[in-house]
């Protein structure tokens, strides 16, 4: 039978790897984090881009058509 002696150098063994492995993946986030923060989505595009849509201006729908329209194409 353990005594409580090792039961608890188990438990706080347990929580050091805790504590550790919970600061490290912070740490990873951050880095994660400051990564992306510096990654510019919506730069103009460099090189022979070509835009792909147009905005087309349609007459205006009551909520109804909106609706049907919305369940019909999931848009």
């Amino acid at each position: 039978m353990k005594t409580w002696w090792d039961v608890t150098v188990q438990a706080c063994k347990v929580f050091v790897l805790f504590v550790s492995f919970t600061v490290l993946f912070y740490c990873a986030l951050l880095w994660v984090y400051e990564e992306y923060q510096n990654y510019h989505r919506y730069d103009v595009p460099e090189g022979s881009a070509v835009k792909v849509a147009n905005m087309v201006h349609e007459e205006e729908k009551s909520w109804i058509e909106r609706l049907v329209m919305f369940y019909h194409n999931g848009e």
